[in-house]
């Protein structure tokens, strides 16, 4: 992360006096900081996973975007469900995030400009070069005592609604214990 846009970005947030969707965009920028310290010194591999985990549990709504990914399946699960759901999709979305970084590759992000939907809402398009190629990478966040990541773009294409579509057609096929089963596979095959 360029030492200077993440100063600016401060900077900013103290002028506006915290205007919420620069507020997003510096948590944000934390955030990818704190990431790309963590891939820059980690051997890769399952070492990866735990240390990135602390990161990523601090700045993505996984409770959010469980209940989102899993969709209408969500109301029909009991509480012991819902919080195995939660986990386990935190545990899968882990895996395959630090599963998308080589030790010694260093991707750099570039924020781009901030747009607020609605109040308490951002959407952050990032710019990433990783690897020699590029990437459009657009954070979803929402303001839930904090701003948080609750959506990721890649390319365009929403992570939430991937998956959705994914469990809502096991949810309408066989039902919630289907969509269940699914998530704990996933996690076992990685």
């Amino acid at each position: 992360m360029n030492r200077f846009l993440y100063l600016g970005l401060i900077f900013l947030f103290i002028l506006t006096g915290g205007a919420t969707a620069e507020e997003a965009q510096v948590t944000l920028a934390k955030g990818l900081d704190e990431l790309l310290q963590v891939t820059q010194r980690s051997s890769g591999g399952p070492a990866m996973a735990e240390e990135l985990e602390p990161v990523l549990r601090r700045r993505i709504g996984f409770d959010f975007m469980t209940r989102r990914a899993i969709g209408p399946g969500w109301r029909q699960l009991s509480p012991g469900q819902r919080t195995e759901a939660t986990e386990l999709f935190t545990k899968l979305i882990i895996r395959r995030y630090s599963d998308q970084f080589t030790p010694g590759e260093q991707p750099e992000f570039k924020i781009l400009r901030v747009n607020s939907p609605a109040p308490g809402k951002a959407e952050i398009p990032t710019s990433l070069i990783y690897k020699g190629s590029r990437y459009k990478i657009t954070y979803r966040m929402e303001d839930r005592n904090g701003w948080l990541i609750t959506d990721i773009l890649a390319e365009g294409v929403s992570l939430i609604s991937n998956y959705r579509s994914q469990f809502d057609s096991l949810y309408k096929k066989r039902g919630v214990d289907s969509v269940m089963e699914s998530l704990r596979s996933s996690v076992e095959r990685l």
